[in-house]
């Protein structure tokens, strides 16, 4: 297999002898930074009990150009997460003979989601009917296989929003109330073309759980917990990232989503 960036693919030596002095410094760096991550998800798998293998790292590369997916890939990276389809739909094509397994974890606006279904195989953030709605008729008219989907969580929502799964496309909101959560699975379940694949959620910086991740995973875990007794296969739990890997697996998450630690501080968005 070859890819359009580094030649052969994927690593062994005709791969590393493909690039450059400074790629190879920037493969390098990525492997050690990988290799922390992984010593961080080892030992939390280990403190709860847990199986490593239960545990899927997904590299977030917003911001980073597809030279970077390709080097994860030769590390052995197999799932990376875009939030940005202007940035993710030109990567994802330069990339598409790696062996890579693209996540959607940003905000999806609907004039987005033809685009998004051409090369995402899950979408970690619908919040809405109506983004649902889109989703399914996309895939349907694409024509390609189901798209995993989950259910992204607002914690700081600690009430009913009265129809925020419904959400208009210009609120902007990141997920739904816990207590809509089951409105908006079953919606994904029944969705032609669609499968529900869990629920995602982000620490929150307002309300109770604030700055107590270790709590707000829990509460993710019981919804998740929720979720799974009226749809079984929905098993993924979406949640932790690089400052708070260890408490999302502590609770439970079968996913973490990891940028920086991998990747390094991020320059600002354009």
């Amino acid at each position: 297999m070859t890819n359009d960036i580094y030649g052969p693919f994927p690593g062994g030596a005709d791969f590393a002898s493909a690039l450059t002095e400074g790629q190879r410094a920037r493969y390098e760096e990525l492997g050690t930074n990988l290799d922390v991550v992984e010593r961080r998800i080892a030992d939390a798998c280990a403190a709860a009990g847990r199986d490593r293998r239960e545990v899927t790292l997904i590299v977030v590369t917003k911001t980073y150009p597809a030279e970077d997916s390709a080097l994860l890939a030769g590390l052995g990276v197999t799932d990376v997460a875009e939030n940005r389809d202007q940035d993710a739909a030109p990567k994802a094509e330069q990339c598409r003979n790696l062996p890579l397994d693209w996540h959607f974890v940003g905000q999806l606006q609907t004039n987005k989601v033809r685009s998004v279904v051409r090369y995402a195989n899950h979408v970690h953030s619908v919040d809405r009917l109506r983004l649902v709605e889109s989703l399914s008729a996309a895939v349907l008219k694409s024509e390609r296989p189901e798209l995993g989907c989950l259910v992204q969580v607002a914690l700081e929502k600690g009430v009913s929003s009265g129809g925020s799964a419904a959400g208009e496309e210009g609120a902007h909101r990141a997920g739904v109330a816990p207590a809509d959560v089951a409105e908006l699975a079953d919606a994904i379940a029944a969705a032609p073309g669609l499968r529900l694949d869990g629920v995602m959620t982000v620490a929150p910086l307002a309300g109770p759980l604030a700055g107590d991740p270790a709590r707000a995973f829990d509460r993710l875990a019981e919804i998740a917990t929720a979720v799974r007794a009226a749809h079984p296969a929905a098993t993924m739990v979406s949640a932790g990232m690089s400052g708070d890997l260890e408490q999302a697996i502590a609770a439970g998450a079968t996913h973490v989503r990891v940028g920086t630690a991998v990747l390094g501080v991020r320059s600002p968005l354009r």
